[in-house]
């Protein structure tokens, strides 16, 4: 389905070793996560199901992991032997933070109380956890 595949990423003309790796790349992932849970718009949530989609179609392994991609001009995918650790440490932390329930009095990860490395790491914020409490917080 290539529409599906393309409607997450960018056409670059000439740019092949662009396209390898944007797909592995949390930014998306992260991005819909933020929106949704600043906006409550359910639209982020089914854009990141597509995405999650896309992955598992486009880049899903024959041994059950992810491989980046060689080339995104054909369906089947071309896939490189090469499963980036950002993936499972950032893009997939995103996609499932997106889809916990976040009705309950106490979501996962609240963003008041959370900020995120550009490792996709919570971090606490200072003096809003009982991890990071005022007392300990610089001025």
């Amino acid at each position: 389905m290539r529409r599906g595949l393309r409607k997450f990423l960018p056409i670059v003309i000439n740019r092949w070793f662009y396209l390898i790796f944007i797909m592995f790349r949390p930014d998306l992932a992260e991005t819909y996560f933020i929106l949704y849970r600043l906006t409550g718009d359910g639209k982020y949530r089914e854009w990141a199901w597509e995405l999650a989609q896309a992955f598992y179609r486009h880049c899903r392994t024959t041994s059950g992991g992810f491989s980046d991609l060689k080339t995104v001009n054909s369906v089947p995918t071309i896939k490189s032997d090469y499963q980036r650790a950002n993936f499972l440490s950032a893009t997939l932390k995103y996609l499932y933070l997106i889809f916990t329930d976040d009705t309950t009095s106490a979501p996962v990860l609240p963003l008041d109380k959370w900020v995120f490395n550009t490792r996709g790491h919570p971090l606490p914020v200072c003096g809003t956890s009982v991890y990071y409490s005022k007392d300990k917080c610089e001025r």
